[in-house]
């Protein structure tokens, strides 16, 4: 898939931003063909040397980007020359849905095997047992805490995990709670 394809994917754009954020945007989203220095993107892109970098380091170590050194014989300062390899993606966006995947099956999990209570005055939420040493009471406040249902946060969570299987071609278990 070339750049313009990929960049035109607004998954692919709401990942790129969240990694460099909005100052490095400019620089993520106009990645030019073959090799380029941090002190021409900043001049083309009108961004601060500083912005460019940072966004060129972040795309680096998520392997965006890669780099090769030149050393001026005169001077001996080092030319960094960047080469933007956007083919990765789809491969890093599907390793983030499957580590997302198994996040939200073990905090599914862990919804369904535990009782909660609630201080609604503290926004505080305690599992049966913390909530049985403290007597049923907030140890912040000392209101009495209630029972909490969860069962729309645990039916949301559950639609999320079958859409997710279902993008990731996962094998769709029933999911037990």
């Amino acid at each position: 898939m070339a750049f313009e394809e990929l960049l035109e994917d607004p998954v692919i754009q709401k990942y790129l931003h969240e990694l460099v954020g909005p100052k490095g945007m400019p620089v993520a989203a106009a990645p030019p063909d073959g090799e380029v220095t941090d002190e021409e993107l900043a001049e083309e892109l009108g961004l601060e040397l500083n912005d460019v970098r940072r966004a060129l380091f972040i795309l680096y170590e998520n392997d965006l980007a890669s780099y090769r050194r030149l050393r001026d014989e005169d001077s001996g300062w080092l030319t960094y020359l960047w080469t933007f390899e956007y083919e990765k993606i789809p491969e890093q966006l599907e390793t983030e849905m499957q580590r997302l995947l198994a996040a939200l099956e073990d905090r599914y999990e862990y919804e369904g095997d535990n009782e909660f209570y609630l201080c609604e005055r503290c926004g505080i939420r305690f599992e049966f047992d913390e909530a049985m040493e403290f007597g049923f009471e907030c140890p912040e406040c000392g209101s009495p805490v209630d029972a909490m249902e969860n069962t729309r946060l645990v039916d949301a969570m559950e639609t999320r995990i079958e859409e997710l299987r279902e993008e990731l071609n996962v094998e769709t278990a029933e999911v037990e709670v």
